[in-house]
């Protein structure tokens, strides 16, 4: 073999180096490139961030056209901050899994660009797009006084159990490249801000999908202003003197994206606020959370409330006392639910336990109530104001719940009321159909609660909304729209299966028998009475126990006697 030469050898020495230098070169080009996201104006985009680097997002070939841009990005539930320099400050940036940033361009400016940052210790994944927009649409935030970003086209969301408020800066009306903006502190005018409208906007994701997929194509489907306007639906219009806060009813477990949408009347143009969403609970709760809605204690109260309602639905007026239970049972624990949860703080579960207790007891007094006096027009008029309570629930969960006359709490509860009770007015005249309705029209949809404890169903907020207006203060300013999709129209016809089911089947069954079981307390007093006054009755001609003793002791004294002896007149 030859032995390479020493030119040889150190040009191949410094070939090797030249390859190590080019190769870390470009290990630092794809580096840059990987910390380097390029968008499309109207294109969504996914970007990784990864912890502690800052992704630089960069837009080019700006027509002249567009008067400024709006940079969205969205996640599922980790925070991401979007930031206007590579490094965040206050004023400057905005952390949260919905956020955005507008950027006003200057007149020869044809590229812009902003960062990504993962705040936390692990690194987010999410999708953004850009939005641009001409000189004539209105700048959404633009007269912002409340939050940090000077120009804030951000949705501000926060939900607890009962409800959930989103919040907004004003807009201000469009101009030019290098134009100053229109004050925001003027009088009203038709060349201000006060002639602006917003429009909110609501967009329900697919039910029990909690997917990272789900949320992204929901959010491609609503981020523009055509988009939302043809998939989203409009829920109210607010004015410029209106406040910028709007309450929603939460739904645990439901995907719901918010958006607002201002318009300028006069131009005839629109942009769109940064959408928000939520799921109204927790993914990171271990309990309880999104992923595990639904207590253990919950589903064992509700499918022992479903097992019931089943019975009560097919066999409830034959088995008047059980149904008589289950009704009072339903009553009281409503009733307690309610009183404990706004008198204690007490937790939850500890509130169910004490809440079938009570529904016990309930259910109890009201077999005890007809088993003393026997009054079934009595107990009949209790189980009315159930069936009532739930069709003004059903009136109330259309739309018509959303007017804005309802929204009085004196005007919501007196309409309520008097529903409830005009329902059981009808059970005086035909008791028995009544009480039959009762049992097939309730029972069923016990057992649609039974089910919504396994997989959510909308129909559940019929009778939710109503306790949630009982329980907080301010939910009669939440809209309590709810979605009806694919299995609320199933459980809907489960529903009237069952109820009509339930209803002819006990309407033919009780056709030859009793309007109503006798009370068995009733039934014992008027045979005794019976004895005591019917003379035909045999035992009416019975002596009682001590004038049979006395007559039995005459008799035998009688014959203990000598003969010619008698008994003194005076005994």
């Amino acid at each position: 073999m030859k032995t390479p030469s020493r030119g040889q050898r150190g040009l191949g020495g410094g070939r090797g180096l030249l390859f190590v230098v080019v190769s870390c070169f470009l290990h630092v080009l794809q580096a840059q490139e990987e910390n380097h996201v390029f968008f499309s104006l109207g294109t969504f985009q996914n970007v990784s961030v990864p912890v502690n680097v800052s992704v630089q997002v960069t837009a080019s070939r700006i027509p002249a056209e567009v008067a400024f841009v709006t940079l969205q990005f969205h996640t599922q539930t980790r925070n991401a901050t979007l930031s206007y320099g590579s490094v965040p400050v206050y004023g400057s940036s905005l952390t949260a899994v919905d956020s955005g940033l507008l950027f006003q361009l200057l007149p020869s400016q044809t590229m812009l660009s902003g960062f990504l940052l993962a705040p936390d210790a692990d690194p987010v994944a999410g999708t953004g797009v850009l939005l641009p927009y001409s000189s004539t649409d209105p700048i959404p935030g633009a007269c912002n006084l409340e939050f940090p970003l000077e120009n804030d086209p951000n949705i501000y969301l926060q939900y607890n159990l009962f409800e959930t408020i989103i919040r907004f800066a004003p807009a201000n009306i469009g101009h030019a490249r290098g134009e100053s903006s229109p004050a925001c502190d003027v009088d009203t005018g038709p060349s201000t801000h006060w002639r602006l409208e917003y429009d909110v906007y609501q967009y329900f994701l697919p039910e029990n999908d909690l997917s990272d997929k789900s949320l992204i194509s929901g959010m491609e489907r609503v981020a523009s202003v055509s988009s939302m306007v043809e998939n989203g639906r409009q829920l109210m219009t607010l004015s410029s003197k209106d406040k910028t806060l709007v309450s929603f009813n939460s739904i645990p477990g439901q995907g719901i994206i918010y958006s607002i949408i201002v318009r300028d009347p006069t131009t005839n143009t629109s942009a769109s606020y940064i959408p928000v969403h939520t799921y109204a609970c927790s993914f990171a709760s271990v309990l309880d959370g999104c992923n595990t809605l639904g207590r253990i204690s919950t589903k064992v109260f509700f499918t022992i409330t479903g097992l019931a309602g089943l019975f009560v639905c097919f066999f409830g007026h034959r088995f008047f006392k059980s149904e008589l239970f289950c009704m009072g049972f339903g009553f009281g624990a409503f009733f307690f639910f309610v009183l404990i949860t706004r008198t204690t703080t007490l937790d939850y579960n500890i509130r169910l336990t004490l809440t079938a207790v009570m529904g016990v007891v309930w259910g109890v007094i009201l077999v005890m109530t007809w088993w003393r006096f026997g009054s079934v027009m009595a107990c009949v008029v209790v189980v009315g104001l159930i069936l009532g309570f739930l069709i003004s629930s059903i009136i109330f969960f259309t739309p018509l719940g959303d007017l804005a006359v309802f929204r009085n709490d004196v005007v919501f509860w007196v309409t309520f009321t008097c529903i409830v009770l005009i329902v059981p007015l009808f059970f005086i005249r035909w008791p028995r159909e009544g009480n039959i309705t009762t049992c097939g029209v309730v029972g069923a949809y016990m057992v649609v609660l039974a089910v919504n404890a396994y997989t959510y169903t909308s129909l559940s907020y019929i009778t939710l909304d109503v306790l949630k207006r009982l329980l907080n203060s301010n939910f009669s300013r939440a809209f309590i729209s709810v979605p009806l999709q694919n299995i609320d129209f199933i459980m809907i016809t489960v529903w009237v299966v069952l109820a009509g089911s339930g209803i002819v089947v006990q309407l033919y069954r009780e056709r030859s028998r009793p309007f109503f079981p006798p009370s068995p307390y009733v039934m014992w007093c008027q045979e005794r009475e019976r004895r005591k006054t019917n003379v035909l009755d045999p035992s009416h001609h019975t002596p009682a126990f001590p004038a049979r003793l006395l007559a039995c002791v005459r008799q035998l004294t009688r014959h203990s006697e000598p003969a010619g002896e008698r008994t003194p007149l005076l005994l």
